[in-house]
């Protein structure tokens, strides 16, 4: 009987401990992806809009000398991330691709133009830079027009603004959110122990000899979930690294090493502080206000 008995309680507190362990590491690994996501945001928007194209068109006078010193001014130039030279042929090529039929064998010949298709670097993908850069670009007179998508450019700006406000206010609540939740776990966790705690007070335990193995277990518990946690967030970061290799996520290592580091430190220092005051909470209870 007394085994049986014995053995229900292990699996009990093995549950207990489990359901602890489990809560705290899913806490921790949502809080340390929204880190991620907050570190890399600006690589990731920036990302975004170096993906937006400026395509710049010249005269069918323009020769070859013209569009190799382009070229060269191109290479030098500090708003240019990334350029490509388009001639008409392959131009024509492409558009033959897409609409399924050569159109060049209607018209008799190729009305397309020599082009430059140029990605600026994030910092100039606003409209007020990239209106002073077709200003001295079109100081060039072989250039023929110059275009872009003026009103992606305006609404990709407007939405990382907001979005970059938004993230900041999420952070906060879901900072929030997940001290309470982890408060609340072992909260529950030391509910269980109640009438242990009381009876250990009762037969003359002082309060720091009794919060002292409650701490101790819950921030080795906390440990454990926050070493799960980091080890799920850097396979995130892995998956994400081979999966998407332009997004350069892992190239501040700094920052990542700062977040992973704070799931840690959070781990031990939430369950630290819930339980100090969990137990309080009960040591100061009469008995008659444990049932």
């Amino acid at each position: 009987m007394s085994d049986s008995f014995e053995k229900f309680q292990k699996r009990r507190v093995i549950t207990s401990y489990f359901s602890v362990v489990l809560s705290i590491f899913l806490v921790l690994f949502l809080l340390g992806i929204l880190g991620l996501f907050v570190i890399n945001s600006k690589r990731l928007s920036d990302n975004f809009k170096e993906e937006i194209v400026m395509t710049v068109f010249f005269k069918n006078e323009a020769t070859d000398s013209v569009t190799t010193a382009f070229n060269s001014e191109l290479k030098t130039a500090k708003f240019a991330k990334s350029f490509e030279y388009v001639s008409k042929e392959k131009a024509a090529a492409q558009h033959k691709k897409v609409i399924g039929e050569d159109f060049m064998q209607f018209l008799g010949v190729n009305p397309l133009q020599n082009s430059f298709d140029i990605h600026l670097k994030a910092d100039y993908v606003n409209n007020a830079e990239i209106a002073k850069i077709q200003d001295r670009l079109r100081q060039n007179p072989m250039i023929a027009d110059i275009v872009y998508d003026k009103q992606l450019v305006t609404l990709v700006n407007d939405n990382i603004k907001n979005i970059s406000m938004w993230i900041l206010v999420i952070s906060c609540i879901f900072a929030l959110v997940s001290v309470l939740l982890i408060n609340s776990s072992l909260r529950l966790s030391i509910y269980s122990n109640r009438f242990i705690i009381k009876t250990m007070q009762m037969v003359g335990a002082t309060k720091s000899f009794i919060r002292k193995p409650f701490i101790k277990t819950n921030v080795i518990l906390g440990f454990v979930g926050a070493v799960l946690a980091i080890l799920a967030l850097i396979g995130v970061l892995i998956y994400i690294q081979t999966s998407f290799p332009n997004l350069g996520i892992m190239e501040n290592q700094v920052a990542i090493i700062a977040v992973l580091l704070g799931v840690l430190v959070l781990g031990i220092v939430i369950t630290f502080i819930s339980t100090y005051f969990a137990t309080q909470r009960f040591l100061n209870l009469r008995t008659d206000d444990l049932y």
